[in-house]
């Protein structure tokens, strides 16, 4: 019916039956249900349960929190051992995480890499020491303290891609006003 219908996020881009009467849409996948809507006789629109909504919300809150972590883990391995000092001392992960993202942000992969490691070598398992690490270095090297915003270098901030939606519809929407000018 050219409609779309919600389900669990576990469930999106796999393959299922959907079945429909004159007042109810069924989802299915195998045997069992994973979505049942009220029928929309409306075109190209979304209808969605609260339920797969909230789990989508808690989906992706989950993955977002992941996704920085892993960041750091990959681009800064000695990262590893600091979070598990960190999470044994208490420490805020998030904003450890947030701080050393902001960080690896402005000073690049190796230099926090080497900054960490020295920290870690220390036996200081803390952010406080990592930043003074990383500030020490600077100094040494005879560079100025950041000042201002600094670009991320992640490449998804730097190119992101846009990807255009089909304009045919605008046509369409015209036809459906056109139409009703007429009546």
């Amino acid at each position: 019916d050219l409609n779309d219908y919600s389900v669990e996020p576990k469930h999106v881009r796999q393959i299922v039956v959907v079945t429909a009467t004159l007042s109810r849409v069924r989802i299915a996948d195998g045997t069992t249900t994973i979505g049942e809507h009220e029928r929309s006789w409306d075109r190209r629109q979304t209808i969605e349960d609260p339920k797969h909504v909230e789990s989508l919300v808690r989906w992706k809150a989950q993955a977002r929190e992941h996704r920085g972590l892993d960041r750091l883990h990959h681009a800064v391995p000695s990262t590893r051992a600091l979070f598990v000092a960190l999470a044994e001392n208490g420490s805020s992960l998030g904003g450890s995480t947030a701080s050393l993202l902001k960080q690896l942000d402005i000073v690049g992969a190796s230099e926090l890499e080497a900054a960490v490691a020295e920290a870690i070598e220390a036996g200081a398992m803390h952010l406080a020491a990592v930043h003074q690490v990383l500030e020490r270095r600077r100094y040494e090297r005879g560079e100025p303290p950041p000042v201002g915003r600094h670009l991320s270098r992640d490449g998804r901030v730097q190119g992101p891609v846009v990807r255009p939606h089909e304009l045919g519809l605008y046509d369409e929407l015209g036809k459906e006003q056109d139409d009703e000018e007429k009546s």
